[in-house]
């Protein structure tokens, strides 16, 4: 995720908070055996790299409302980030990907380790995915664990503990959802669409660590409410974009290939918007196609822009963000925390303009 925020103080603690937790697990794994040991190992290198987008608005949200306990917050920060690590891991192993941010994944690289013991094509898949569900079970159960090392009253950290159970709740709805569309002949509706981005992105990305900031600062509830709001937006902005540029975007920056989203037939306000023209019939046997080659996605791409679906997806996704806008500009919002997040809005826009 590109990063959508001015940085925030705190970030050196969220690493450190990162670095202690991953240095404890690999020694209780070194006690069980060496190939547990390189697993930690290979979870530890896929958290690391990322922009922090969601410690970002953990921390930006406390400091702005108040909060003062830098690396307090910061293991509120890192179950954040611990929780996105589990989620792109699964993500990975559910849409059959090897490669994230233009390297070998979790997966890809136990896909690779089982090539090199004589495993055949398919066995050396099934190891991947099967070391990509294992390690993405470790990072959820432990952002849990992370989160329990927060101090904080009784009742925040009860509310804590459910605002990260709602994340991780809503995510495998969406994501189920998902894989439950995938099944039918006919493309969901845009509002299906839009719920299904709104909780695979929204909650866990946007919504949960900004109130989860707020409440450990002991923000008023009316501010709490209004971020979630916002998150939900721009999160449904954020997701909109993503897919567009799972498309139409630079391998290089997405880290991904740009048509595995064709391949796979992802249901998308992109897609929606197709379906329901003429040139359908022309992409139809194409999009969702096992066997779909390069050149196959770029005659998809051309039917995308002359239908004009490109132009009213990165539209939609400015619609949301300018919704999201409006939920900063409403009573109650401090002013600084207004300055924080107003250039997220914008920078999903310019993300795909």
């Amino acid at each position: 995720m590109d990063t959508l925020l001015v940085e925030p103080a705190g970030l050196e603690e969220v690493e450190g908070a990162l670095g202690r937790f991953f240095e404890e697990s690999k020694i209780r794994a070194a006690k069980i055996g060496p190939g547990y040991h390189a697993l930690w190992e290979t979870l530890e290198r896929c958290t690391a790299g990322g922009k922090r987008f969601r410690p970002r608005l953990v921390m930006s949200a406390y400091q702005v409302l108040g909060g003062r306990d830098l690396d307090n917050a910061a293991g509120l920060g890192a179950a954040f980030e611990l929780l996105h690590t589990a989620l792109i891991v699964h993500d990975d192993v559910i849409d059959r990907d090897f490669v994230r941010r233009g390297i070998p994944n979790v997966s890809g690289r136990y896909r690779s380790i089982a090539e090199a013991a004589g495993a055949s094509p398919e066995g050396a898949q099934h190891v991947g995915f099967s070391a990509g569900v294992v390690a993405g079970d470790l990072a959820l159960s432990n952002a849990y664990r992370l989160l329990e090392r927060v101090e904080a009253p009784a009742t925040v950290r009860r509310r804590l503990s459910e605002i990260l159970d709602e994340a991780v709740f809503a995510s495998a709805a969406g994501e189920f959802l998902d894989i439950e569309t995938s099944l039918s002949p006919t493309m969901p509706s845009l509002e299906d669409i839009v719920h299904m981005a709104r909780l695979k992105t929204s909650v866990y990305s946007f919504e949960g660590p900004l109130q989860a900031g707020a409440v450990l600062a002991g923000a008023e509830e009316e501010v709490i409410d209004r971020l979630g709001d916002f998150g939900r937006d721009a999160g449904i902005a954020y997701q909109i974009a993503d897919d567009l540029l799972g498309v139409f975007g630079n391998e290089t920056r997405t880290g991904k290939t740009n048509w595995g989203d064709l391949r796979e037939g992802k249901r998308t306000a992109l897609m929606s918007y197709v379906a329901a023209r003429p040139e359908w019939d022309r992409i139809s046997s194409l999009v969702g196609s096992p066997g779909m080659s390069a050149a196959d996605a770029d005659y998809v791409r051309r039917i995308l822009v002359d239908s004009g679906a490109r132009d009213y997806s990165a539209d939609l996704a400015a619609e949301y963000a300018s919704r999201a806008r409006t939920h900063l500009e409403s009573g109650g919002m401090p002013t600084a925390l207004r300055s924080a997040l107003e250039p997220v809005v914008t920078a999903v826009v310019d993300r795909v303009r």
